[in-house]
């Protein structure tokens, strides 16, 4: 028997070469070149003819097209409907991924299970039988009587299904379990991944069927499959914190029909997954006297102003290189906040380790947390805290400028409703008119900021 050809695809882009070599001649990623079977297809799957797809839309101006608001529907789930920038679309394609076991289809199971009263919906479970989701909904207790589900992995017959039932909603549970009779390679692989979910996204476009796929992911925390999985699909999900706490964050990392890095705060219960309606008392330790080392800012995600504490403990270092260590900021960012320290206030940590933590596994990209960090540092190697009621945000630059933040007067209204009572901020973002209950304390460079907050110790 002839032994089958194989090929090599890119997990991260999905280029496919005939050798194995240690990095991907598309995309020059090293070490992402997976074996799998070459396809032999008979004719092109894609074809009008095969697919049953309309004709060639016609050519039209962009000034002919009338721009609509896109309608859409709740999941009944407030912080769910948060992340999504309103609720689903109609015909939209949502891919949602995490850790297992972090509350993927649990969210899903009860957000189906709200739909299903006034919509037509279906799960379709590649990964638990039937028993086993209603065995959950028990536990959850949802109520489920209306919600219709199917435990299929072949991808023609969940598509024949959707054509069959015309749901208005469909999780497809997981995307990496479904399989398509067209391919020969097995479930999970690069070609079955990229293939069902182009696929399933043709008829959510074409029927009008919201689509929302699971995704697993790797063990470096991203979705498993190749990288064009996320350019296919109109809004990506990810599920964030760790699985030990009884806390899950869900963040958007794209969406078509909303704004990205929204965030939406579940508590996870007995009862499955409830939103959190302050967030911000989360990502906030709990001190009876203000400690060195402590510093809350305000940070934006997406359309919602977020109190974190950002935490630093500065120690004597007995290594030939002092340790780095961050946990919920970027820890490049924390060695150029460093030299900055130094460069322009004169303040040295060459021979300290510095760890830095984001309470509450909250993680912060924008650099607005730079003057909160710096002023934590400061204050854990001074072993002094920070004035209490004090409240950063600002984005340090390499010349050891104060840069102002995004949406400043959100923020500062978000501190002063929590009762914080003195704010330090870069001086563009001052206020015009005063914020009751508010001290602003407006700088313009590192070594000011410093000099101020000691002031009000």
């Amino acid at each position: 028997m002839a032994k089958a050809k194989t090929n090599f695809s890119c997990t991260e882009c999905g280029g496919i070469t005939n050798k194995w070599t240690g990095q991907c001649p598309a995309c020059s990623q090293w070490n992402t070149l997976v074996e799998s079977i070459a396809e032999t297809g008979g004719g092109n799957r894609y074809s009008v003819q095969h697919q049953g797809l309309a004709q060639t839309a016609p050519v039209l101006s962009l000034a002919d097209i009338e721009a609509i608001d896109v309608p859409r529907f709740g999941t009944g789930i407030e912080e769910f409907d948060r992340v999504l920038g309103g609720g689903l679309v109609a015909g939209g394609v949502v891919l949602i991924g995490g850790d297992p076991g972090i509350g993927k289809s649990t969210l899903l199971l009860q957000a189906l299970a709200n739909m299903s009263r006034i919509k037509k919906v279906l799960y379709v479970s590649g990964e638990e039988s039937g028993a086993q989701i209603a065995l959950r909904a028990k536990r959850l207790a949802v109520d489920a009587r209306d919600l219709k589900l199917q435990a299929e992995i072949q991808l023609e017959k969940i598509l024949a299904t959707l054509v069959e039932h015309k749901p208005e909603v469909a999780v497809i549970d997981s995307i990496q379990t479904v399989y398509s009779d067209a391919l020969s390679s097995a479930p999970g692989s690069v070609a079955q991944v990229r293939e069902c979910a182009a696929q399933l996204t043709r008829v959510a476009k074409q029927t009008g069927i919201t689509i929302i796929m699971v995704g697993h992911v790797t063990k470096e925390g991203a979705l498993a499959g190749p990288r064009v999985l996320e350019h296919i699909v109109d809004t990506v999900l990810y599920f964030e914190g760790d699985t030990h706490s009884s806390f899950r964050l869900v963040r958007a990392i794209k969406n078509r029909f909303g704004a990205v890095n929204e965030l939406g705060v579940f508590a996870m219960t007995e009862k499955g997954l409830k939103g959190v309606s302050n967030p911000s008392a989360l990502f906030l330790s709990q001190h009876d006297n203000p400690v060195p080392g402590a510093c809350v800012m305000v940070t934006q995600e997406g359309t919602r102003p977020l109190l974190v504490e950002i935490q630093a403990l500065v120690d004597t270092s007995h290594l030939p290189n002092a340790r780095r260590l961050s946990v919920g900021l970027e820890q490049n960012r924390l060695a150029m906040l460093l030299a900055v320290l130094h460069r322009h206030a004169g303040i040295a940590a060459f021979d300290q380790d510095v760890f830095i933590n984001a309470v509450g596994g909250v993680k912060i990209t924008e650099p607005a947390a730079g003057l909160a960090v710096l002023l934590a540092i400061h204050s854990s190697m001074r072993s002094k805290p920070l004035p209490r009621g004090l409240v950063v945000f600002g984005e340090v630059g390499l010349a050891g400028e104060i840069r102002p933040a995004p949406r400043g007067q959100e923020r500062l209204k978000e501190a002063a409703k929590l009762g914080f009572s003195i704010a330090l901020i870069p001086k563009a973002n001052a206020p015009k008119q005063k914020i009751e209950g508010l001290t602003i304390i407006a700088v313009e460079r590192i070594d000011e900021a410093l000099n101020r907050v000691r002031e009000h110790e």
